[in-house]
């Protein structure tokens, strides 16, 4: 299958790193179950390379962390990515998928100079007075480093390095056909849409890399926060902007993970923390468009108890029909309210069977864990992972615009303690909540929505007839078609193939084996060794047929398992 797969030959040898990775992590038996080093060759040499012991005694979870980091920035990227797929992975594999980091070592200057020359198409020192040599980030996306323009305001650049782009499309063609045999050999992942995830993935990373679209970002979110004085977002300076450059302006302050020197500066921990709260649930519950990865890197602390955000490259975006889902998830976890937790999740369970009664059964024994609990005692950040663990038992996916949404709400309220021991999140998301329904039960709302369910009435109504007679047009001819999906067909067809063949060789070794039979009996014609030849050759055959045979049903026994 794999011969299939990797048509392209310049992906094989990115394939054989990956293998050779995998298997040095003790991923072997991952290897082997998808068939990757099929049709590559020196496959089977990789796949009876020596373990290492001393690895393979590792957890699984910290094993699949280290080779993540160890293949590169595509993959790297997708850890974070599954970081946030609380709804998928247990606890111990979101701990260590969170630990991956980006980071890694910076172009040296001259080389870093040169690119910019070619992006900028000028000496970059006709346009900037300063630029520091030292990188402040180097990430393995992109270089930022700090600079002065010619008017004297500092600002800082991020600069996409170069040729990432043919290495981060290949590993995406491989990681789109990894997925592909993974739905393919795992029923159980199925549920768990992997070749969605990748695509989705692909399209995010795609994003990120052209940093012209952070630089909308940043534009959307200051528009959004423009009469928020307290909340900072840096200014994009488009004439130097590009899709391999993106310069923006310095914003100085305290990092986000400099706790210690807040006090000592005159900082109010506690109003940085409601601040920051109440910034980003504005960005998921008003505005639907949010900064889906607030940790303290990402943040910065100014005089006043200003908050500015950096680094808009990864947002998350809710349509409507989400947000209220989201409000009435949120409005039933602060009310205790089993029946609202119920129905939000059968809404979320898509094509898949749910026992009903056993749902609400887990969501009553959840809440009762909560029940005596004040509500400073109730970390919100719990509440969501104890959802997704409900979620995982009864196969019910995260819709995908939402993993990113519960990855920034514990983050927030991670920060949020951080800043201030007391910080409970439920008080901030309440009057968000209640101002959400509020509006959405306004009177113009109300005709919004009624208008719009009439208008949508009225068009599957005025469809009908015409429907109605496709549909009979279609059956009258006989070009009516019903679609099946029928999982893992082709590989019965194969396998019914390979049977056809066993089946075959069979008969035909047990005609030789009663021709030769017969032929022994017979006391003329060429003699072998004072038998008759024919017959003593007939019997050779059969035995290594028999021999053959054997051996390719021992084969597919262990292929099976």
């Amino acid at each position: 299958m794999l011969k299939e797969t990797f048509t392209v030959m310049r992906d094989l040898p990115r394939v054989r790193e990956i293998i050779s990775v995998l298997m040095h992590h003790g991923l072997g038996n991952l290897v082997h179950r998808l068939g990757l080093a099929k049709g590559i060759e020196r496959g089977a040499d990789l796949l009876h390379l020596p373990g290492n012991h001393e690895i393979e005694a590792l957890d699984p979870p910290v094993r699949v962390r280290r080779a993540l980091e160890e293949l590169g920035p595509t993959f790297i990227k997708l850890g974070q990515v599954l970081a946030t797929r609380v709804d998928v992975f247990p606890a111990e594999w979101i701990y260590e998928f969170e630990k991956l980091q980006s980071d890694v070592p910076a172009l040296p200057f001259p080389l870093f100079l040169a690119e910019l020359t070619d992006v900028l198409g000028v000496d970059p020192y006709t346009l900037f007075s300063e630029i520091d040599p030292e990188p402040c980030g180097s990430a393995s996306i992109a270089q930022v480093h700090r600079a002065r323009l010619n008017s004297g305001e500092e600002v800082v650049f991020k600069l996409r390095r170069p040729d990432i782009i043919p290495k981060i499309e290949a590993d995406l063609r491989i990681l789109r056909h990894i997925a592909s045999l993974a739905e393919f050999e795992f029923p159980d992942a199925r549920r768990y849409q992997p070749v969605k995830i990748v695509d989705e993935f692909a399209k995010s990373l795609r994003r990120e890399l052209n940093l012209s679209v952070e630089a909308r970002n940043l534009e959307r979110f200051a528009q959004n926060f423009a009469a928020q004085p307290e909340i900072v977002i840096p200014v994009i300076h488009w004439e130097y902007t590009s899709e391999r450059l993106n310069v923006q302006s310095w914003i100085g302050g305290l990092a986000g993970n400099e706790m210690a020197r807040l006090a000592e500066e005159g900082y109010d921990r506690k109003v940085l923390a409601a601040r920051g709260a109440d910034a980003v649930l504005k960005m998921v519950l008003i505005d639907g468009y949010f900064h889906a990865d607030p940790h303290p890197g990402n943040v910065k602390y100014l005089p006043d108890n200003r908050i500015a955000f950096l680094d808009f490259g990864m947002v998350g975006r809710l349509p409507h029909p989400r947000r209220d889902q989201i409000v009435d998830l949120l409005a039933a976890l602060a009310e205790r309210n089993e029946r609202s937790i119920l129905n939000v999740l059968m809404d979320w369970t898509g094509d898949v069977v749910v026992d009903e009664e056993q749902l609400a059964a887990d969501i009553a024994d959840f809440m009762f864990n909560y029940e005596n609990l004040s509500l400073k005692d109730i970390q919100f950040g719990h509440l969501l992972n104890d959802v997704a663990v409900i979620m995982r038992a009864h196969e019910i996916t995260l819709p995908s615009d939402l993993t990113l949404l519960f990855k920034a709400l514990i983050t927030l309220e991670g920060l949020g303690r951080q800043l201030d021991p007391d910080f409970q999140m439920v008080h901030h998301l309440t009057p968000f909540v209640r101002e959400v329904i509020i509006a959405r039960y306004h009177p113009g709302s109300l005709l919004r929505s009624g208008k719009q369910g009439l208008l949508e009435a009225f068009d599957i109504l005025s469809g009908l007839p015409r429907d109605f007679g496709k549909l009979i047009k279609q059956a009258r001819r006989g070009h009516m078609k019903v679609d099946l999906d029928l999982k893992r067909l082709d590989r019965f067809g194969t396998q019914l193939a390979k049977s056809a063949n066993r089946l075959t060789l069979g008969i035909v070794t047990g005609s030789l084996i009663i021709g030769s039979s017969i032929v022994m009996t017979v006391k003329s014609g060429p003699m072998l060794f004072g038998l008759p030849a024919l017959g003593l050759i007939g019997f050779v055959i059969a035995f290594f047929n028999t021999l053959w045979l054997a051996f390719s049903i021992w084969v597919s026994g262990k292929e099976e398992r």
